[in-house]
């Protein structure tokens, strides 16, 4: 379909202005065809010009202008030319449209586990057209009112509230101006629950034969979304601008969650059927916390043009950290972004795609490729960054001028930074152009010398990559431990590419010397000697947040070459042994198997050393007491390094389990799929799992255990379906993904690198960008870092008929194997030169 672009839409925001839509869905016309009615009114400045309307129907009916029927046949590209336009202009368009399986327009759903439909819109940029006719950019924003005829027993929900007006028909009430993308209705019968908080009434949906899994956390979704919406007012100085709060828990949902005005829709994940840890926990609320503060940062102020979406995304970010750890009972959502989130981006903002924070896209599709780990998570820590700079104080302020001047309607990320440099006192373009419009990353690292125990010099010195060279200029703490229980931080501001640090001149020689005490900037930090040896003994004693910075910098270290894997690796098993975080537990531990153990460390190497993380996890059990929050973690952990069989059936068993720990059907799958990679599990034992607990879940772990037997004839099947089947829904179609690639089976799967470059243009133009986007992750082969698979990508990025959303992924994931190979090699040529 072709793309809106930025002059396009200029153009049509001076020509029109929309005054309201109407839209009446029909959702009981069959499985694979909805009804859409629109009625739009809409004003024109100049009647002489023509525009178009937004429309990608399964077959467009008709439409009326003022009373005068266009011609449908017109229809091109979902754009229905508009001429002869008046003054003040009416158009009614019906349609039929088609549900989707991937989160395009109005997405339908079977639950296996009782044969209910559900339905819900996902209409986030580009796709609003797939359920109404529209003018489909951000700027031109209307009231909406929708209607709805569905079976009697159905319930219907959208941004504002919905009343039943007869049997099977609804009706929802006007909103305020809102963005076509901002629209949303949900349809279905969905268990609900209800509560009011300060005047707002809440709610919270699923579907039915979930309603036992979310009815225990009501009260705690509850308490939290009524905490940040209490937070979100009082840091804007807006009050919860739109009635009601409904959040809803979609079934087959491709992202972690769309937040319109008044309904948000989250990912089932966060919906725990079984036993959570409380990092999970504490994600949720982040998540919630995300979608609240979006209530103001999109749905009250929107952004006039797509290049500023990021600004929104990466304020509601920011604030979910900050609001969950200052409003709720989880304090630890900044270490979480330190280890978590923030090595993503710092991943991304390293590869051939990266780009500036603040978007620059001549049309929608090429700013929808730019958002990314680098919009969300490096933004999110360049506004921390900003905080840092000018201070909370002005900070607030300047959110306060902001919504203020713009409240209800459209603005830009130029708004933004004038209302915050009003607060401020001072021009603060300067600090954006460097922070927001250059990419990558810079790196720090100290320079220390040492007389007598004393420090005689000491700077910070920067440096950026030639491809961006651009320094940034850095508030950030440094930190001096020891020599013995002695700390000092120091608040420093750095410009350029060294500065001194007369400060610890004549201090003691602290043991170790920590840049970005506290997280406060966006840089790979470096260690000098002295630091990097005291690290495993002085590690436990810090602070949460500077353990997480600490550990996503060595990870940075492993990815880079400059720390070796097995080095990390020994560090996690020391850690293990003595980390009371628990969302640092959950991160290394995943980061140790996946990243480190997985693709740096060499792959002769890796059975010993999961050994060792593995018995590592068995000693720290075996003391951990029943109900400690910690276990579930440990436990999990245990499940993905261990090697055997027979310790892994007996779980299945109920037997070697760990003092109080409950084997649930979440953990019970986790002990399959492990079993499954290590050829210990039958096809008959995962379809008579599957049989015992047919739920969507179970169908996905299903899914994935079987794409993960080292079977030639399961490899083969797993292949077919996900490069050929078409109908499979987008959650079966990653569990095949996910459980194709393993590092035990490289040998099988080799033969699969080849048919990857070689098909998967041809396969890319039958998924949607979305799902496509996730499904690369998972299907590319990570594991196979050899100068054969680097030359078959370049291969087959050098064809002509490569879709420009698989291109940028596979050459994003390409340079990541590449890193994989030249980190693999660096550790052999260490290896050799030892053996001398």
């Amino acid at each position: 379909m072709r793309s809106l672009t930025r002059i396009e839409a200029a153009g049509r925001s001076a020509l029109l202005s929309v005054r309201s839509y109407h839209v009446d869905l029909d959702l009981t016309t069959g499985p694979s065809i909805f009804r859409s009615t629109t009625t739009i009114a809409f004003d024109a400045t100049d009647p002489d010009e023509t525009t178009f309307l937004d429309i990608k129907p399964e077959t467009l009916h008709s439409a009326y202008l003022n009373g005068r029927p266009l011609d449908v046949g017109a229809l091109s590209d979902g754009r229905l030319p508009l001429t002869g336009l008046a003054a003040r202009n009416e158009i009614v368009v019906t349609a039929d449209m088609r549900y989707s399986r991937e989160c395009e327009g109005m997405h339908r759903y079977v639950d296996p586990a009782d044969g209910q439909v559900y339905l819900y819109t996902f209409v986030y940029v580009d796709n609003a057209p797939r359920v109404f006719a529209c003018f489909d950019q951000p700027d031109l924003k209307a009231p909406y009112t929708f209607t709805a005829t569905v079976p009697d027993d159905w319930t219907v929900l959208g941004t504002s509230a919905a009343v039943k007006t007869g049997p099977g028909r609804w009706e929802l009430a006007e909103t305020p101006p809102q963005a076509t993308y901002l629209t949303a209705l949900a349809a279905g019968p969905y268990a609900s629950f209800h509560t009011e908080h300060g005047g707002t009434t809440l709610g919270l949906h699923c579907r039915a034969s979930l309603r036992d899994s979310l009815a225990p956390d009501v009260d705690e979704v509850f308490e939290i979304t009524g905490q940040c919406l209490d937070a979100c007012g009082r840091l804007f100085g807006v009050e919860y601008p739109f009635g009601k709060f409904d959040q809803l828990f979609a079934p087959e949902f491709s992202v972690l969650s769309l937040d319109h005005p008044g309904l948000v829709l989250l990912r089932e994940l966060y919906l725990f059927s079984s036993a959570a840890a409380v990092s999970e926990r504490e994600t949720r609320a982040v998540v919630l916390a995300h979608g609240i503060s979006l209530m103001w940062m999109a749905g009250l102020v929107t952004n006039r043009w797509w290049d500023d979406l990021w600004l929104g995304q990466a304020f509601a970010d920011y604030l979910a950290h900050r609001v969950s750890s200052e409003a709720t009972r989880f304090p630890g959502p900044p270490t979480t972004f330190a280890v978590r989130r923030k090595a993503q981006a710092y991943v991304a903002d390293q590869r051939p795609s990266t780009h500036p924070i603040s978007l620059e896209g001549p049309d929608v599709q090429t700013v929808l490729l730019e958002m990314d780990r680098i919009s969300y998570f490096k933004g999110h820590s360049a506004l921390r960054q900003l905080a840092a700079r000018v201070g909370d104080d002005a900070l607030r302020a300047g959110l306060r001028i902001y919504f203020e001047r713009h409240a209800y309607g459209s603005a830009t990320f130029s708004d933004f930074m004038a209302a915050l440099s009003t607060a401020v006192g001072t021009d603060l373009s300067g600090w954006a152009d460097k922070w927001l419009k250059s990419a990558n990353v810079n790196t720090l690292w100290p320079e220390i010398t040492i007389a007598d125990g004393r420090v005689r010099t000491a700077a910070i010195c920067q440096s950026a990559p030639d491809t961006h060279a651009t320094l940034r200029p850095h508030t950030l703490d440094v930190g001096l431990y020891g020599p013995g229980e002695a700390r000092t931080t120091l608040r420093v501001q750095v410009e350029g590419d060294r500065r001194p640090l007369p400060e610890l001149a004549g201090r003691p020689a602290p043991s170790l010397l920590l840049l970005n005490d506290g997280d406060l900037t966006y840089a790979k930090v470096r260690f000098d000697a002295a630091s990097l040896a005291a690290l495993p003994d002085l590690l436990p004693t810090l602070a949460p947040i500077n353990r997480a910075m600490v550990w996503c910098a060595l990870l940075l270290g492993v990815q880079d070459g400059v720390f070796p894997p097995a080095d990390h690796l020994a560090l996690v098993c020391r850690m293990i042994a003595v980390e009371t975080e628990p969302s640092i537990l959950a991160e290394v531990l995943e980061q140790a198997r996946d990243d480190v153990a997985d693709r740096f460390l060499l792959p002769e190497e890796r059975p010993a050393a999961l050994d060792r993380i593995a018995e590592s996890l068995r000693e720290r059990l075996a003391r951990t007491g029943a109900g400690d929050e910690r276990q579930i973690t440990l436990f999990r952990a245990l499940i993905g390094s261990t090697a055997e069989a027979r310790e892994l059936r007996g779980w299945l068993a109920g037997t070697g389990l760990p003092a109080g720990l409950t084997l649930d059907a979440d953990l019970a799958w986790r002990v399959r799929y492990r079993l499954a990679v290590l050829g210990a599990l039958t096809e008959a034992e995962i379809s008579a799992a599957y049989d015992a607990d047919p739920t969507s879940d179970s169908e996905q772990f299903a899914t994935k255990c079987r794409a993960a037997r080292p079977d030639p004839a399961a490899k083969e099947a797993a292949w077919n379906a996900i490069i050929n089947d078409t109908g499979l829904s987008s959650y079966t179609l990653w569990a095949l993904a996910e459980g194709f690639w393993q590092p035990e089976q490289d040998e099988l799967t080799a033969p699969y690198v080849e048919r990857f470059f070689a098909t998967m243009p041809e396969a890319a133009e039958r998924r949607g960008d979305l799902v496509l986007d996730v499904l690369l992750r998972f299907l590319y082969p990570r594991y196979a870092a050899t100068i054969e698979t680097l030359e078959l990508a370049g291969a087959m990025l050098a064809r002509e008929d490569v879709p420009l959303p698989l291109h940028r992924r596979v050459t994003d994931f390409t340079d990541d194997l590449r890193r994989v190979a030249e980190a693999r090699d660096r550790q052999v040529r260490r290896t050799t030169a030892m053996s001398r």
